[in-house]
């Protein structure tokens, strides 16, 4: 995604930010509509339910599993997909054109291009069984499709659902000033972001715990096990992956399987902690 100044408009048909929310760029003719699944009937009400276009249901017990579909007639499917109950989610995300011009092929190739992107990106787990329709189109429609997704994926993500993005461009892990968590047999090594702390790919944490630990903190290393996050290892635990924590603290909890404050646990390889760099150096470089 490009990173340029933009402008956006967000509209609440029913004045309520928990509600139905419409996005857009002000320069742009594409749309994206949050809409929570217990107000499904309210979008069929809407105009653009009538429309064609490309939708994304999110949902499971943490908003980590996506869908990708496309119709012609969004406000049906939708429907569908709330009345038969086999697909896990909470919201829908909806791609339609202020103009009413989007077509079979531009859906199609949308629909198949963000299964593409997303599972690539592993924010999601992406349930969709196969990878769409992969149509063939001309050159010049192909370029409009990939704008729309440009698009759409900024819309979405300021509406709060980061799809497409990696976790971390290949040149921010290379770029980006590493810090680590070495205590008590630890080996935790991540880099801080504006989304929050990535503890990266390798990293190795304290599985087991002495002393009292509290069920939540149990809980959670627990729910990073099963969503295949972390590996065990004897009384360690393996990432499998890049895993982003809201917090500093949060990710050194999980490495450490005890509370802790990240801001002082996580340090850089010349011992400066997170908070001596980003909380009373003004030089943030």
């Amino acid at each position: 995604m490009s990173r340029r100044p933009r402008t956006i408009q967000i509209f609440l048909p029913s004045g309520d930010p928990s509600g139905i929310r419409k996005a857009e760029i002000t320069t742009s003719i594409i749309r994206v509509i949050e809409v929570p699944r217990s107000l499904a009937a309210d979008f069929c009400a809407m105009d653009e339910s009538l429309q064609m276009g490309v939708y994304f249901l999110i949902g499971g017990e943490r908003d980590d599993v996506l869908y990708v579909g496309q119709s012609s007639q969004l406000g049906s499917r939708l429907t569908n997909h709330h009345k038969e109950g086999t697909k896990d989610w909470d919201k829908a995300l909806i791609w339609v054109s202020l103009t009413d011009n989007l077509t079979p092929t531009h859906t199609l190739y949308i629909e198949s291009r963000s299964i593409e992107m997303a599972k690539r990106a592993q924010r999601y787990k992406v349930s969709n069984g196969n990878v769409g329709q992969k149509i063939k189109i001309p050159v010049q429609l192909q370029a409009d499709c990939e704008e729309i997704l440009e698009i759409g994926s900024l819309l979405m993500t300021t509406l709060g659902h980061n799809v497409f993005e990696p976790l971390l461009h290949e040149s921010e892990k290379e770029n980006s000033l590493r810090f680590y968590c070495r205590r008590n047999g630890a080996q935790g090594e991540g880099i801080y972001t504006s989304e929050g702390f990535v503890v990266l790919k390798g990293s190795r944490g304290k599985f087991t715990h002495t002393g009292k630990v509290s069920n939540h903190i149990i809980a959670g290393r627990d729910a990073l096990v099963e969503e295949d996050i972390i590996q065990i290892d004897g009384d360690s635990s393996i990432f499998l992956k890049d895993h982003l924590f809201k917090s500093p603290s949060a990710a050194a909890t999980a490495i450490l399987t005890s509370s802790a404050n990240g801001w002082t646990e996580w340090r850089t390889a010349d011992g400066r902690t997170l908070s001596d760099i980003y909380r009373t150096n003004t030089e943030l470089g």
